[in-house]
């Protein structure tokens, strides 16, 4: 009876917390009074028997059953038999700084609207604000990597400061067989959290459409996004064409799940085609210029057990020469990844009050060249600079240890490691082009790499109405983060 209690309690405050009809990525910006939403959804499908899927966004059908009453705090509301309609003002105030950074940003001031709601088979959900931001740095940067506007006190009676716009929003159709869903947002494929390989919920948001459809055990996913080459939103070269298309086939076998995930980016030389879930990725590239194309194959499996812990791996396949020179790997043809992981996730009462605890270990090893390509600013897997995959990029190794807890579904705790290496020989950024067509070119794996540690502890509380966070990390990365958020 006390399990049978807790799991529904569990049930609830996870409800409670997730409030949307997609079930959300990490974000750096857009925040909402749940910091953690793909934590706290990873810490459900380990600490229970619930169905697992690991493709994000996804859509979250409890939402839809229990909207009426999940959505009774809202600002505004419609409902009717065959519609609903909720609004909320949605904002905050941020501080950011450290020597990380470079900067310290103080006020950061966020305000919009977060609508969610369905027609029929058609659901939902929008939220987008305005930032307005005080900087001390005199050249400020963008710290979400997106872009921002300066706004000179030659213009504005003095005062100078930062302002821009973000959004995230999806419209989805469900139509039995199908999913079909058009937006924008961060996609993350794969079982791992912080480090999965192919496609990675830190990168940036582009705007995409996704079609799912679900046959018994299996799904199949097909992605399309609409990416950016570089930086800020002056440049002309922007016009230039880079183009993303994804399949994932994911095998649904209860405790045990299998992936496959292929990705082909395209420059200059799109075609629709691409999308239909029929045409295997890693055949058609051939049909297109191989200097305006760029593929990739992974494979993941996620194994869940006794409701308490997940083991996960992934291996990132970007190019070879020969499954002998893979193994060989001394060249930079060889070109490719691999993530391990662990999440342990346990839930309990003490002194009745409700505690979700568990904690996390990953660790990443990214060859040299991986996502890069033959020509600069061309087919890499990137967009606006930043890698879609995993954020240590091209050549690179990664350790994170994560412990965390909640209280009463309210009070977060949380305490994070990492090890970072990151090697400075060619083939360590993204627009390093192999040398001589990589013949007979040896690879430097971490070749003038130094170990970098931080520690990360935070605290925050989330509420009806408010919520507030608080992060600092110490050692090689040192920041600060704070944030006082809203939601009616």
């Amino acid at each position: 009876m006390v399990k049978k209690s807790l799991a529904c309690l569990v049930l609830i405050f996870a409800v409670l917390v997730h409030s949307s009809p997609v079930k959300e990525t990490e974000r750096y910006n857009l925040k909402s009074l749940n910091a953690s939403p793909m934590l706290w959804e990873f810490h459900r499908i380990t600490s229970s028997n619930a169905n697992q899927k690991y493709m994000y966004p996804q859509r979250d059908s409890a939402w839809r059953r229990n909207a009426v009453e999940l959505e009774h705090n809202a600002l505004l509301r419609y409902s009717s038999d065959r519609a609903f309609l909720a609004t909320s003002i949605v904002g905050g105030i941020d501080y950011r700084g450290g020597e990380t950074l470079g900067d310290t940003i103080w006020p950061g001031v966020d305000g919009g609207l977060y609508l969610r709601g369905f027609v029929d088979s058609l659901e939902f959900v929008l939220d987008a604000r305005i930032y307005a931001e005080g900087h001390s740095a005199v050249r400020p940067q963008s710290y979400d990597g997106e872009y921002m506007d300066f706004q000179s006190g030659d213009n504005n009676d003095g005062l100078e400061y930062l302002s821009y716009a973000r959004y995230r929003g999806h419209m989805a159709l469900n139509m039995g067989f199908a999913r079909l869903d058009l937006g924008r947002d961060v996609v993350h494929w794969g079982p791992g959290f912080y480090n999965n390989l192919t496609l990675n919920q830190f990168s940036l948001p582009f705007n995409m459409a996704t079609l799912e459809v679900v046959v018994g055990p299996l799904t199949v996913m097909s992605l399309y996004g609409d990416l950016r080459i570089y930086k800020g939103n002056v440049t002309e070269k922007n016009k230039e064409a880079r183009n993303l298309y994804g399949h994932r086939y994911e095998l649904n076998l209860g405790d045990l799940v299998f992936g496959v995930s292929e990705l082909q980016v395209v420059y200059d030389d799109s075609n629709p085609w691409l999308l239909l879930p029929i045409v295997p990725l890693f055949m058609e590239k051939g049909n297109f210029t191989e200097s305006g194309n760029n593929g990739s194959l992974s494979f993941d499996i996620n194994y869940r057990l006794l409701n308490m812990v997940r083991f996960y791996s992934e291996f990132f396949l970007d190019d070879m020469q020969s499954p002998i020179s893979l193994i060989e790997n001394d060249n930079v043809q060889a070109k490719w990844a691999w993530m391990i992981g662990s999440h342990f996730s346990k839930n309990v009462f003490l002194r009745k009050h409700m505690v979700e605890a568990g904690s996390l270990v990953e660790y990443a090893r990214v060859e040299p060249y991986v996502y890069s390509h033959f020509k600069e600013n061309t087919a890499q897997f990137a967009h606006l600079e930043v890698p879609l995959g995993n954020q240590g990029g091209p050549n690179s190794q990664t350790v994170d240890w994560l412990a965390y807890a909640r209280v009463d579904g309210r009070l977060t705790l949380g305490l994070r490691h990492r090890w970072f290496w990151k090697g400075t020989d060619y083939g360590s950024a993204l627009n390093d082009t192999t040398p001589n067509n990589h013949v007979n070119v040896p690879k430097k794996f971490l070749f003038g790499a130094d170990m970098k540690y931080s520690l990360t502890p935070s605290i925050g509380y989330e509420g009806n109405f408010f919520s507030f966070v608080t992060e600092w990390t110490f050692f090689d990365d040192r920041k600060i983060y704070s944030r006082l958020g809203l939601k009616w």
